[in-house]
């Protein structure tokens, strides 16, 4: 990332008190990254910015480095670390994909207001939904805060100012994020909530909200699925939808694109993939662009968030 002349780097071993202690003295958060375990900030008071990192040697967020298509399967039991805003992250792609791709499975433990302010993101796709408990949020141009459930998705386009106010105990979120390193950047003058301009175009892509309780279930590929309408609201970066099976199983032909991602939001099933593997709820898979997979043995309350990409310049 470029830095006026004026920055100063600190480098320290323990990032959140170091963090802590310059917040505690006056400093000003304006940027913090990557969000799953923060590293570097940038903070500002009395004229002054500072770089604070622990990794000064990490890559520069905002890149979109090559992708680099594997296969991954990423259990429940997979260990989380805390993130940015006290929300708990698990990393559901571990390598990457090149440093393309982030998937997290998001928990908010005790629930109530969140630590959180007025922000947006430098990023090329970006979106969240609810697996479990709800929590309330507000975006630019988007009118009051509103709260969203679980099955709900949010499209979150570039730069779009938002901000998490409270949740549920025991919240949980499903994130998926290109670039995998991204700013959080704060915006110390927008006051949410702005109005409503719900047309409004964030660099190529609308704000889109998708309500699981008002969205019917269509045939797909054997199965059934709530589409988003994130295909759309992206101009086909992007589709994300809901997929159930009723017993039934699943034939997925292969997908020409870039990222092919699944998260078991419940109940289980078994992945047919170079081999045979049985998820469970809050496993998660990534499948190489180009090849097909099929789904089958899936339990009556098996449910499969599916999100797919095309490739990206």
């Amino acid at each position: 990332m470029s830095r006026p002349p004026a920055t100063l780097d600190l480098i320290c071993s323990d990032f959140d008190a170091a963090l802590d202690l310059m917040c505690g003295v006056g400093f000003r958060l304006d940027v913090i990254y990557p969000a799953d375990k923060p590293h570097t900030a940038i903070l500002a008071h009395a004229g002054r910015r500072v770089r604070l990192t622990s990794k000064p040697d990490a890559p520069a967020p905002g890149e979109h480095p090559p992708f680099r298509p594997q296969f991954v399967l990423t259990r429940a039991d997979g260990s989380g670390g805390q993130g940015r805003a006290g929300m708990a992250y698990r990393d559901l792609i571990p390598g990457r994909l090149g440093g393309r791709y982030v998937a997290s499975h998001i928990k908010i433990a005790e629930g109530g207001l969140v630590a959180d302010w007025v922000h947006f993101h430098k990023i090329g796709f970006q979106m969240i939904a609810v697996r479990r408990g709800w929590v309330r949020v507000v975006y630019e141009d988007q009118g009051e805060p509103f709260v969203m459930q679980a099955g709900d998705v949010v499209l979150q386009p570039p730069e779009i100012r938002h901000r998490v106010l409270e949740s549920s105990p025991g919240l949980e979120v499903i994130e998926i994020g290109c670039p995998a390193v991204h700013e959080t950047i704060a915006d110390h003058v927008l006051e949410l909530p702005n109005g409503s301009d719900p047309t409004r175009s964030f660099n190529g892509q609308q704000f889109l909200r998708h309500s699981a309780g008002d969205t019917p279930w269509t045939p797909f590929h054997g199965g059934e699925s709530q589409e988003t309408g994130i295909a759309d609201a992206t101009d086909g970066l992007a589709e994300v939808r809901t997929i159930r099976l009723g017993g039934a199983s699943l034939d997925v032909p292969a997908h020409e694109g870039e990222l092919v991602f699944g998260f078991v939001l419940e109940g289980s099933a078994e992945l047919e993939y170079s081999a045979d593997h049985v998820l469970g709820a809050t496993d998660a898979f990534v499948i190489p662009p180009g090849e097909p997979w099929r789904l089958a043995k899936a339990s009556d309350d098996f449910r499969l968030l599916q999100v797919t990409t095309r490739k990206i310049a």
